[in-house]
C-alpha cells in the first residue's frame, strides 16, 4: 500500500506541474509556485502520516468524541466575522493566525473516528433500524452545518457515515430509506441556495446557460476529448494555457485525459483501484473491529472523493469542488488524507502476518 501511495504522489506532482506551470509563472512569476507549495503541504501530511503510524491507534478511540466536538465547533467557527475566510463566494477557510485551512476537512476525520468509536462500543446494536437511524441523527448537526456552505463536503461525510454503518450492520433494506431521506434533505439544502439550482440548471440544460456558467465544463470536455487513446503528451496540453479554470485544482484530470490519454485516465483510475484493494485487505485483517471500521471509513473518504471528481469533470453530476486526492493542488486536502494514510498503516503494522486472511 505504501508503494502505490509513494507513486501516486510522484505522479501527482509531475501533473501537478504540468497542469499549473503556465498559469503559475504569469501569475506569481514562477512556473514551480504551485508544485513548491504542494511538496510543503506533502511534506506537512508525511509528519503526519509518520506520527500516526507509529502511534497505537487504539489511543484515539475514546477521544471520537472530543474529536467529533472540536471538529463542529471549528465549522461553526468558519461563520464568525474575522475568523472564517471566503473563497469563491462561500465561507470555507478558517484562518487562526498564520494558519488557515478548511474545517470541513476536519469534519470527514471526525466522522470515521466517532463513528467507529461509537460502532465498536456496541456493535450488536447496529442490528436494529432503530439505533441505525439513531447514529445517523447523532452526525446531523456536523453534517447540516458543513452543508450549509458546503454540500459536496457534507455529502462525502454523509456517504463516510453511511459506508460505516453499512460495513458494520447485517441489515440492508433500511439503507434504501436513508438514501431517500439523505436525497431529500440534500433537496432542501439545493433549494435552499440559488446557486446551487443554477447548478443543475446548467448541468440540464447546457444549451440556456450564459457562456461563463458552462465554460470549465466545457472547457474540460474539450480538453478529455481532444486527448484521444495516447493523448497528446506530458507537457503538451493546450487547455492548460488558460482555458481551463483550476486546471491544478478540481479540473487536473482532464489535463491528464489531455496529455495522457484514454491510456493515462485509466491508468490513473487503476491506481487508486489497487490502493483501495490494498486498504480493504489491511480491514479484513484488522486485529480488532475499531482498527477495521477506521480503514473502511478512510477507504470510504477516498473511493467518494475519486467517484465525485472524475464525475464532475466528465460532466456526469453538476459541477462542484471536489479535488483528485493526492493529485490536485490542496493544503488541508492533501495533509489530511495523508494522515489519514498513517491511521491505516498504523492499523497494519497491528496485524500478525499468520493471520492474514
Amino acid at each position: 500500500m505504501l508503494f502505490i501511495l509513494i507513486f501516486l504522489i510522484c505522479f501527482g506532482l509531475v501533473m501537478l506541474y504540468s497542469s499549473s506551470s503556465y498559469v503559475a509563472a504569469n501569475e506569481f512569476g514562477d512556473s514551480a509556485h504551485y508544485l513548491k507549495l504542494q511538496i510543503r503541504n506533502l511534506l506537512v501530511g508525511l509528519v503526519a502520516m509518520i506520527i500516526l503510524t507509529l502511534i497505537d491507534y487504539r489511543r484515539w478511540k475514546n477521544l471520537g468524541g472530543f474529536i467529533y466536538l472540536v471538529s463542529f465547533l471549528l465549522c461553526i467557527a468558519v461563520y464568525i466575522p474575522g475568523l472564517g475566510r471566503s473563497s469563491h463566494g462561500s465561507s470555507r477557510w478558517l484562518s487562526l493566525g498564520p494558519i488557515s485551512f478548511q474545517p470541513s476537512e476536519v469534519a470527514k476525520v471526525a466522522a470515521i473516528f466517532f463513528m467507529a468509536m461509537m460502532i465498536e462500543k456496541a456493535p450488536k446494536a447496529m442490528f436494529t433500524v432503530k439505533n441505525i437511524v439513531k447514529e445517523l441523527i447523532i452526525m446531523v448537526p456536523l453534517v447540516g452545518v458543513v452543508a450549509y456552505m458546503n454540500l459536496s463536503t457534507a455529502i462525502i461525510i454523509f456517504g463516510i457515515v453511511a459506508c460505516i454503518i453499512f460495513v458494520a450492520s447485517p441489515k440492508y433494506k433500511p439503507f434504501a430509506a436513508v438514501i431517500g431521506a439523505a436525497g431529500a434533505v440534500g433537496g432542501i439544502f439545493i433549494a435552499l441556495a440559488g446557486y446551487r439550482m443554477q447548478r443543475i440548471h446548467t448541468w440540464l440544460h447546457p444549451e440556456d446557460a450564459s457562456s461563463d456558467e458552462v465554460y470549465q465544463t466545457l472547457q474540460g470536455l474539450y480538453a478529455i476529448g481532444s486527448g484521444g487513446l495516447f493523448g497528446k503528451g506530458l507537457g503538451q496540453s493546450m487547455q492548460k494555457l488558460g482555458n481551463v479554470p483550476e486546471s491544478q485544482n478540481d479540473f487536473i484530470f482532464t489535463i491528464i485525459c489531455e496529455e495522457l490519454g484514454l491510456f493515462g485516465a485509466i491508468c490513473t483510475i487503476l491506481l487508486y483501484v489497487l490502493l483501495l484493494w490494498r486498504m480493504m485487505i489491511i480491514a479484513n485483517n484488522a486485529a480488532d473491529l475499531y482498527g477495521s471500521l477506521l480503514v473502511v471509513g478512510i477507504m470510504a473518504h477516498l473511493a467518494l472523493q475519486v467517484i465525485l471528481n472524475i464525475a464532475v469533470v466528465t460532466n456526469s453530476i453538476p459541477n462542484t469542488g471536489v479535488t483528485l486526492p493526492f493529485i490536485s493542488y490542496g493544503g488541508t486536502s492533501v495533509s489530511i488524507l495523508m494522515a489519514e494514510m498513517g491511521v491505516v498503516l498504523g492499523v497494519s503494522r497491528q496485524i500478525k502476518l499468520d493471520e492474514i486472511r
